[in-house]
């Protein structure tokens, strides 16, 4: 199994490669059947062929800068805790809180991302590109025939299932959980999470008392909805970590997720 360091090396590179528009060794990162979906919510893109196309959309005509806090890593999963920073081909300037999670694998005798998900807000992020003024509005524009072109109809449409996301009661229900174990709440953390799935660290699953015996004292700041995931910045024991929330359609938590 590589070790932390190696997994995070390999990560580093990402960026590195977006930064330096070098889209054949960006590309070369995934594994053969490896898995875009960006932001969480939307159609994935599935495959080199397929993220090729995402590239060429969302990458390649942008200058993207990643602005990292905290890189969590958890057995052969990396969480980057970041902001974007993305420059538009129209000189529209975004700033987007963004949960990075590299999915790390081996395939073909060498370390791949098996599955990369970026868990950030595209509603926040449209209204932000909108109030760039004039360059916020052409790129806007520029967007739509952008999409159709590399991805056609069903891509474009694909990409906009990142507008449907989880709803503000289960954020709040997300935020009181956090309230409660932080607080050693058993009742009120037991009440806002009674049919979830609990698990510390991700992978290992706990009871309700396993997990305030861990987590008590944590603090909990940047909260993001994408798709039907919730993921919140926190601090436990004065390391970094990530928290993902999976919620269903309705209202509830079905799982909740420690990763760190």
């Amino acid at each position: 199994m590589p070790t932390e360091t190696e997994l995070l090396e390999f990560v580093s590179q990402s960026p590195r490669f977006v930064a330096e528009h070098d889209r054949a060794s960006w590309l070369g990162l995934f594994a053969a059947d490896g898995v875009v979906n960006d932001p969480v919510g939307s159609r994935p893109h599935v495959g080199r062929e397929a993220i090729g196309r995402f590239y060429d959309t969302f990458i390649g005509p942008n200058e993207v800068v990643f602005d990292v806090d905290h890189d969590i890593v958890c057995g052969t999963t990396v969480i980057r805790d970041l902001t974007l920073h993305t420059t538009m081909s129209t000189g529209a300037e975004l700033i987007v809180p963004m949960h990075l999670r590299y999915e790390l694998a081996v395939d073909a005798g060498r370390l791949a991302i098996g599955g990369l998900f970026a868990h950030w807000e595209l509603p926040s992020m449209v209204t932000q590109l909108l109030r760039c003024g004039g360059p916020g509005v052409r790129a806007a524009l520029r967007l739509t025939p952008q999409l159709l072109s590399s991805q056609g109809v069903g891509g474009a449409l694909g990409f906009a299932h990142g507008f449907r996301r989880v709803g503000g009661s289960q954020a709040r229900t997300a935020a009181r959980f956090l309230d409660a174990v932080a607080a050693g709440r058993r009742e009120v953390a037991v009440a806002m999470a009674s049919a979830a799935e609990l698990e510390y660290p991700e992978g290992q699953a706990v009871s309700i008392d396993e997990l305030l015996s861990q987590v008590r004292g944590l603090r909990w700041r940047k909260m993001i909805r994408a798709g039907r995931s919730i993921t919140v910045s926190v601090e436990v024991g004065g390391r970094p970590a990530v928290v993902v929330f999976d919620c269903p359609v309705r209202r509830g938590i079905a799982a909740v997720r420690f990763y760190g």
